[in-house]
């Protein structure tokens, strides 16, 4: 579905039940030493947990936060070690299972909006140590809420057949013919950062075709485009430095420009605190990516003739509102201003992400390599004619070389109501 990550809860496959072993229960009680408490944090952050399971500015791993799905709003659960209302009761066993089968300690289904179809592929110690962290945290006394899914999603029985179709269990196994950054990189997009949730498309059953993994696609309910991967005409960085990279993925912004909207949110959560090695180990696998031509979007819902109004009346308005951030020429100020020429993220086939900029503005995120980010105000009041804003994305689309195509006015008021997260 999403990239949501919601149900982060305990689980294993109970299609037969087996009485623990007393070394297993003796493991299970023996308390976790610092160094793997440590690890488990860092991998709890590789995979984002804090951001659906803890409510902004609740309690750490509390749960309860509302998750908006094409098939009605989930609920998080509490990861947190109350023995009541959270995981406190579970071994490490039945955590492995949720993150591989995506099952309860009973047997019931979880939904997809929790990736275990990424988590899957978390080895055995990398979980037993996020476990450990987790069962490290303050315990919080609140029950899970029940999920307001509309009928038949509310029936999890129907998750059977999305787990045929969708779900392929199994833990990460290394390429021999790649180095060990590659596939550390591979373990950690492909894993517990899994980003294919949001960089592949989504389709009407709320699943994703593996051939079509990282080709990028509309994120449902947030109307943020996840760009693809694979792709040098949208986000594949076949032909970045290394070290743009690392910085774009460690701070949020690098020479090449910055992130705003759900990956500035994954920046701040997740990635600013992963460790040089691991942020450099993704950048070698994303980079390595075979580029894949992007499909052609759609034809522009303008005539020629009306791109050629559009782009004057755009080229006046970014004049007044927008040059003296970005430049006349488009080149921006760097770092704080990004350039709009030549740039990937201005010209891809689908122009929703300049359109919510523009109306709704934001900022890259606060980072230890970006503390005072600066920010893009939103110009949904100042621009409140569906016109002017089409006709300035317009403008920034196709100015100085760009080889975007223009929008409709049509297309910006289609995300004038969209959400701010």
């Amino acid at each position: 579905m999403v990239r949501l990550a919601s149900p982060f809860r305990a689980a294993i496959l109970a299609l037969v039940l087996l009485t623990p072993s007393t070394a297993a229960l003796a493991q299970d009680k023996a308390p976790a030493d610092a160094d793997m408490i440590a690890r488990g944090k860092s991998l709890a952050e590789a995979g984002d947990c804090i951001a659906c399971h803890t409510q902004p500015g609740g309690q750490l791993f509390a749960g309860g936060r509302p998750m908006a799905t094409p098939f009605g709003t989930i609920y998080t659960s509490n990861i947190s070690p109350d023995p009541d209302t959270g995981i406190g009761k579970w071994s490490a066993d039945d955590f492995y299972g949720v993150m591989h089968t995506g099952r309860f300690p009973d047997g019931s289904l979880l939904y997809p909006a929790m990736p275990f179809g990424a988590y899957t592929q978390v080895t055995r110690a990398d979980s037993d140590a996020i476990f450990a962290y987790l069962k490290s945290v303050p315990p919080v006394k609140l029950a899970d809420r029940p999920h307001d899914l509309r009928f038949p999603y509310n029936n999890r029985s129907l998750i059977l057949g999305w787990r045929t179709l969708f779900f392929k269990e199994g833990e990460f196994q290394p390429d021999p013919a790649k180095s060990d950054e590659w596939n550390r990189g591979a373990y950690l997009v492909q894993g517990l950062g899994h980003c294919s949730m949001c960089h592949t498309a989504i389709n009407a059953l709320g699943g994703s075709s593996e051939s079509e993994a990282f080709q990028g696609g509309l994120i449902p309910m947030q109307d943020w485009y996840a760009p693809s991967l694979t792709s040098n005409k949208e986000a594949g960085l076949g032909d970045w430095d290394l070290q743009d990279i690392t910085d774009l993925l460690k701070s949020g912004i690098s020479r090449r420009g910055a992130v705003y909207g759900p990956m500035a949110e994954v920046v701040y959560d997740s990635l600013q605190y992963l460790s040089d090695d691991d942020i450099k180990a993704m950048a070698i696998y994303l980079k390595a990516l075979a580029p894949r031509q992007a499909a052609d979007g759609a034809p522009p819902t303008t005539t020629k003739a009306e791109s050629s109004l559009l782009y004057r009346l755009g080229a006046r308005i970014y004049e007044a509102q927008c040059a003296v951030c970005h430049g006349t020429d488009g080149k921006g100020k760097l770092p704080e201003f990004p350039p709009l020429a030549d740039n990937q993220s201005i010209q891809m086939s689908s122009a929703v992400n300049p359109i919510r900029m523009v109306l709704n503005g934001g900022y890259p995120p606060g980072t230890a390599g970006n503390p005072r980010p600066y920010g893009m105000p939103p110009f949904a009041q100042t621009l409140p004619n569906d016109d002017d804003v089409a006709a300035v994305v317009t403008y920034i689309r196709t100015a100085w070389g760009n080889r975007g195509t223009p929008v409709s006015a049509q297309q910006v008021n289609e995300l004038r109501s969209a959400p701010l997260n």
